[in-house]
């Protein structure tokens, strides 16, 4: 018997494992090094990128994975932020076949939430445009949250990458993001592009056991010649003419596509008469979807139904497709969000003269009406009647519809949710609980960041802007309104990514506006991780001060253990108490002004506590109930989940749940 450890995930060449997405990007990189080595090449990897959901713990996994990594001379660099860490990927690619380089060349991972892609699509549009390295290669994972469940709005990055003629890649199983991983840096590597692999959070937050096939060894059809070659070089000046060798890189990734392809003919019935193509996520849902109204593979053979599982959405690989909608009476495309696939489907279907399928549905159904959403996720519940519709226009002497509508429960006859829902809060002893009031008469503005929560809470907090933009807004709503007063809430992960411009915008305009600057010393969103580099209050300050801002005050909930001489002599210094009457005296101050909150993440206490980092306090706070009134003022003024109702014979009282107390005492 095989005998299984942590590093097997990482070390096994053959069997099973059991990988998460995010182990799945680690072990990707680690194959493709082996796959080097085989080959005789000496070749380094880096990975590079901005944390954020689904991708939040990929640093994290990284750093576990240091002694796997080091082994295979990969390296990690956490980013400043997304198109910073892209620019850096586009060094990687540089480096090769320069005099000091000690590598072959450097294959490259970047990593970022959709909006990251967003914000990073000049970087990529560069680094693509000048293009990869022979031996090197770049693969962009794209973290979309289609759901927008951790996000302030859902995203396709797809959309995104396309427009800088990025291909792109959508794993539908973890396995899948193992050799559509190793495909993609061999993409890239052959026709000079970058890659984009997208990354949705249903798939990169599972986990799944992972059959291990040996690896690859990849075709490499003959290029047409082309004048100046596909790959990065020097000197290459800028103009038309990396318009005309993307085409060329473009035709070589399509050629690349066809000798080895990803896409899949899921039953091979070639007498079907109706075909359903996948793509992605959307590939294990629609499976399900069959599956419950009793559709396995000789069932779809039975009913003269095939699927086709498209791994490559753009360009889409035509010759597979089009062998596949040959002679079929209707294709029916599933992919969530936008028709990316569809659009290109129906295009080709246009070229395919009499072997064209005789219908072609998706986003619309048979008589143009609405069929699969565009908005939202998809699952299988979701797809149970709106694929059912389909079968039963293909299926002779089938009701698959009836079959959908007895698992399908019925309307509940209201608009309320299916499902209980909890209102977010802050934990116990949050930070955020006390830094982001606001004085009697004052409003603030959100940001990014768990303090967004204050927007669902009674503290006259509104409005919410991408992450960086923070008080930037603010600029233009007060040239409107008298240049009144506004604070604005921002992070302190937020102001080293780049909320530190927004600040600067600010200040350039003498805009009437407090940043509440909320060192919390963790980003707590994603796991606790410390900011990627050297941040501090007094260094906050110092960069403030040099700004031009002229009033900066730091409140803490110790304040007695600020080390007041590395601030700037024009700082302030106020315990927490002095909350409500600092901002009232910093909401006269005219232009912008800084307040400094320092306090330790509630979360980050906890897991320090734990290991033995922080000192636990011996002090407990608690409440008589033979002496409580039952008023709930308690409840009002701290503000705190751990200050639990208690039914007794007397009447509701409060009590203290020492459980999730953080002791904080505010």
């Amino acid at each position: 018997m095989m005998t299984t450890t942590l590093d097997s995930r990482y070390t096994q060449m053959s069997g099973r494992v059991f990988l998460n997405g995010t182990q799945a990007m680690v072990r990707l990189m680690l194959d493709q090094a082996r796959l080097d080595a085989a080959a005789g090449l000496k070749t380094g990897g880096m990975v590079s990128g901005y944390r954020g959901s689904p991708l939040a713990t990929l640093d994290q996994e990284l750093w576990r994975a240091n002694k796997h990594l080091d082994a295979h001379a990969i390296e990690f660099i956490p980013a400043v932020n997304e198109d910073l860490a892209a620019t850096i990927i586009a060094g990687t690619q540089q480096a090769e076949g320069q005099p000091k380089t000690t590598v072959d060349g450097v294959f490259s991972l970047w990593y970022g939430k959709g909006p990251g892609v967003d914000r990073s699509i000049d970087a990529i549009k560069h680094g693509n445009a000048y293009g990869s390295s022979p031996h090197g290669g770049v693969l962009l994972a794209a973290g979309d949250d289609h759901g927008c469940v951790s996000s302030t709005i859902a995203h396709q990055s797809e959309l995104s990458l396309m427009s800088a003629s990025v291909p792109v890649i959508h794993p539908a199983s973890i396995g899948d993001i193992l050799s559509f991983g190793l495909f993609g840096f061999a993409m890239s590597r052959y026709s000079g592009l970058w890659g984009g692999f997208k990354s949705v959070s249903e798939l990169i937050e599972a986990g799944q056991t992972v059959d291990l096939a040996p690896l690859p060894d990849f075709e490499k059809p003959a290029l047409p010649p082309t004048t100046d070659g596909l790959h990065v070089r020097w000197p290459d000046a800028p103009g038309l003419h990396l318009e005309e060798r993307m085409e060329a890189k473009l035709a070589a990734a399509a050629a690349f596509a066809v000798a080895n392809p990803i896409d899949r003919v899921i039953h091979g019935n070639t007498a079907a008469r109706m075909g359903i193509i996948t793509v992605g996520k959307a590939h294990g849902d629609l499976m399900e979807a069959l599956r419950l109204i009793g559709l396995d593979a000789d069932a779809c053979r039975r009913f003269g139904i095939d699927i086709y599982k498209v791994g490559l959405v753009w360009p889409i690989e035509q010759t597979g497709a089009a062998a596949f909608m040959n002679g079929k009476a209707e294709i029916l495309v599933v992919e969530e969000k936008r028709g990316i696939v569809e659009e290109q489907i129906r295009a080709l279907a246009t070229r395919m003269g009499s072997g064209a399928p005789g219908l072609i549905t998706g986003k619309t159904g048979a008589h143009n009406h609405p069929l699969i959403p565009t908005a939202g996720e998809l699952a299988p519940d979701t797809l149970l009647p709106l694929v059912a519709e389909r079968l039963d226009a293909n299926c002779d002497g089938a009701d698959f519809c009836g079959r959908a509508a007895r698992l399908t429960p019925p309307p509940t006859g209201s608009n309320s949710p299916a499902f209980s829902q909890r209102t977010p809060h802050f934990c116990s002893g949050c930070p955020h609980n006390t830094s982001t009031r606001v004085p009697e008469g004052s409003e603030a503005l959100a940001g990014i960041g768990c303090h967004f929560m204050a927007t669902i809470m009674d503290r006259n907090t509104k409005y919410i802007c991408q992450m960086g933009g923070e008080g930037a807004n603010w600029v233009g709503t007060s040239r409107f309104n008298d240049n009144a007063h506004i604070f604005q809430n921002i992070g302190d992960g937020t102001w080293f990514h780049s909320g530190s411009l927004a600040i600067r915008q600010a200040a350039a305009t003498n805009t009437n506006i407090t940043f509440k600057l909320l060192f919390n010393d963790a980003v707590a969103m994603t796991g606790g991780q410390a900011v990627d580099g050297e941040i501090s209050p007094a260094g906050i300050a110092h960069v403030c001060a040099a700004e031009g801002i002229r009033r900066i005050a730091l409140v803490s909930d110790d304040i007695n253990a600020v080390q007041r001489g590395s601030f700037p002599a024009l700082t302030s210094f106020h315990d927490r108490a002095e909350m409500d009457s600092l901002q009232r005296e910093l909401r006269e101050f005219k232009g912008v002004s800084i307040l400094i909150y320092q306090q330790t993440c509630a979360a980050e206490k906890r897991r320090r506590r734990k290991r033995g980092a922080m000192v636990d306090p011996a002090r407990h706070v608690v409440i008589n109930e033979a002496v409580c009134e039952g008023c709930g003022d308690c409840s009002v003024a701290s503000n705190c989940l751990s200050v639990e109702p208690l039914e007794t014979p007397l009447g509701r009282k409060r009590r203290i749940n020492l459980s999730s107390c953080n002791k904080d005492f505010t």
